[in-house]
C-alpha cells in the first residue's frame, strides 16, 4: 500500500541505489532541510523487480534498493536542478521513460503528472 502523501507534497522523486540504512525517515527528512533547505516526506523504500526479456526475468537484476520520497510544493524549483547531481528522479520521469516496470504495480500511483495535465 503507497503511504498517503502529506498536505502540500504532489511532487514524488526516486533516488536509485540508495537505501536508509541506519537513518530513519525524520533523519532522512532533516537532512534535506539543512542541507539543502528542502523539505521533503521519506514514503518508502523498495526493492526493484528484475528486468525482463522475452518475458523472462533477466539474471543478476532487479534487487536494487531504492528511495521514494515527496517534495513540497514549493520547494521543487529549489530543487529540480541540484537533485541532479545526486541522481534522483522525478517518477513521472522514470515511467515515461519505461522504468515503471521495475516498481511494484501500486508505486504507479505516485504519479502526479497527468493530473496536472487535466487542469
Amino acid at each position: 500500500m503507497n503511504v498517503k502523501l502529506r498536505k502540500g507534497y504532489k511532487q514524488v522523486c526516486v533516488w536509485p541505489g540508495t537505501v536508509i540504512g541506519d537513518s530513519n525517515p525524520t533523519d532522512f527528512e532533516q537532512y534535506f532541510l539543512e542541507d539543502m533547505g528542502v523539505r521533503v516526506q521519506f514514503l518508502e523504500e523498495i526493492v526493484t523487480n528484475p528486468d525482463y526479456e522475452n518475458g523472462l526475468p533477466v539474471a543478476l537484476t532487479g534487487g536494487r534498493h531504492d528511495l521514494v520520497f515527496a517534495v513540497h510544493d514549493d520547494d521543487i524549483a529549489k530543487f529540480a536542478i541540484p537533485r541532479l547531481t545526486m541522481g534522483i528522479r522525478w517518477i513521472d520521469d522514470v515511467y515515461s521513460n519505461g522504468g515503471g516496470l521495475l516498481y511494484p504495480e501500486r508505486v504507479g500511483a505516485y504519479c502526479c503528472w497527468d493530473h496536472a495535465l487535466d487542469n
